[in-house]
């Protein structure tokens, strides 16, 4: 099925978006275990994950239209240098994300596309989640204080 060429562009600029995530919760990942903090290791990689599917089902959706799905586009990834740093960031492009989700879902309304605005909407309920994630860590640092933040975050 033909798709519209701009729908099919704000698609894959969400794919860049997912795409560029991904990498970086996987880094993030590597780097809280590797510092010991399994709990945030297994956040990040869930993350991760949770945008493999965003983009895996965004890609379907393309192809769905026939369009080409561009997987070598990556937006600049953020790593932080600490987990607050980390955290900091994964909020800034969380918000950005659905903010661009909601765009996305305005667009194929306007389109009477509802089989993309199902799709949109569901990712942007699973990123509002990540977001929701990103603050409740927020919270936790401010309430407790990062060193005790970060014990919690050990398997000892």
């Amino acid at each position: 099925m033909k798709g519209n060429a701009k729908l099919l562009s704000s698609l894959n600029s969400l794919l860049a978006d997912e795409l560029t995530v991904i990498n970086q919760y996987v880094v993030q990942s590597g780097m809280c275990a590797n510092w010991g903090y399994s709990k945030l290791h297994q956040a990040f990689k869930k993350l991760a994950i949770d945008e493999m599917h965003h983009a895996e089902w965004l890609i379907e959706r393309i192809l769905f239209f026939d369009g080409a799905p561009t997987v070598s586009k990556l937006n600049p990834i953020k790593i932080g240098k600490t987990v607050l740093d980390m955290i900091n960031n994964d909020d800034i492009t969380e918000l950005e994300v659905v903010s661009t989700y909601n765009d996305a879902i305005k667009l194929a309304l306007n389109l009477n596309d509802q089989g993309t605005v199902d799709l949109l909407t569901k990712i942007l309920k699973m990123e509002e989640d990540h977001v929701d994630w990103a603050e409740v860590q927020h919270t936790q640092i401010q309430q407790m204080g990062i060193e005790n933040y970060l014990v919690n975050q050990t398997e000892g």
